[in-house]
């Protein structure tokens, strides 16, 4: 998730919770110059996934720039690269990226036909969408993705048009199963762990959870057997997010604008906090912000697991 789980946030997360067997880094965009920039460095320099099982997630259209960035990370030591088909935003899509790739499959074959030609010492995952705005979309794409020996399909079963809203699609990822020959994996709205016990059963090789995990950081803990968070573990850990995310940015108030952006799943922890976690958004000091969490901890009861708080219609009535 971009700006949610950057370096700052994975060190922390796999310090207090180190259950999640690997974490995909937000995207990077290589350029035509074949060399991540220090912006980029910070996300994929070997030393700040340290003791982390991270894999780089790519964003490009050009497979002369997938093939230089993935055998420069392949150098790096790590093990795996995703491509990303799945990323909804306009300014991406705009450019024929992320999910903008769907609507030319004919491209996106000669694309992979070329990546995966070019021998590269990485192993090679992706990340997509059913398609742009048809669910039709996706026969086509499913037939293009076979013929390719992708590591992991991860199948985010959703339209471009979607965006985030509305259900899942799960009727489709069904239909197409069978025909999918390469290992599949599943995300899309995985809060609890009835969901990550339901999903498992559905012969899928691994589980990617954003959301879910934002919002309950011992999700994968609790799925393996472990304790549901505690308030006192939970507020160590956010304090040390806010020290890890003040030491990256060298700026308070930056970071207290990025822990307001975690608390929008945060709260969803917390019985009845959906009005109280305004006044944290509001919060214009550290002293405001510090109080106001404090509020919340001490007066409203946790839950073993979040609430789908952030649900929206796919369309609005």
């Amino acid at each position: 998730m971009e700006g949610l789980t950057g370096a700052p946030f994975r060190r922390v997360h796999a310090q207090f919770f180190p259950e999640a067997d690997r974490y995909y880094l937000p995207f990077v965009t290589p350029t035509q110059e074949p060399k991540f920039t220090e912006r980029q460095l910070k996300e994929v320099a070997p030393e700040v996934n340290q003791a982390i099982h991270a894999v780089p997630q790519l964003l490009t259209r050009r497979a002369e720039d997938f093939i230089w960035a993935a055998k420069t990370l392949s150098d790096m030591g790590y093990d795996e690269v995703n491509l990303n088909l799945g990323c909804p935003a306009g300014t991406v899509v705009a450019k024929g990226k992320g999910a903008g790739f769907l609507r030319d499959p004919a491209e996106l074959e000669r694309f992979l036909n070329r990546i995966f030609n070019a021998n590269l010492p990485i192993a090679i995952s992706v990340k997509t969408r059913l398609g742009w705005n048809s669910e039709s979309e996706f026969d086509l794409l499913s037939d293009v993705f076979s013929h390719f020996p992708i590591h992991t399909l991860i199948i985010h079963p959703r339209l471009r048009q979607d965006f985030y809203k509305g259900q899942v699609r799960r009727n489709v990822l069904e239909s197409y199963r069978c025909a999918l020959q390469c290992p599949l994996g599943y995300n899309g709205d995985i809060l609890t762990v009835e969901d990550i016990k339901r999903e498992s059963t559905q012969g899928f090789s691994q589980l990617m959870v954003g959301r879910g995990l934002i919002a309950n950081p011992a999700l994968f803990r609790k799925a393996r057997g472990g304790a549901a968070i505690t308030r006192t573990e939970f507020d160590d850990y956010t304090q040390a997010i806010f020290d890890s995310y003040c030491y990256a940015f060298g700026n308070v108030k930056n970071a207290l604008m990025r822990m307001k952006e975690y608390w929008f799943f945060w709260h969803n922890l917390f019985n009845g906090a959906e009005k109280a976690v305004k006044s944290i958004y509001k919060a214009k000091s550290l002293e405001d912000y510090q109080s106001n969490c404090r509020r919340i901890l001490e007066t409203y009861s946790m839950t073993e697991e979040a609430r789908f708080g952030w649900f929206k219609p796919l369309y609005e009535p």
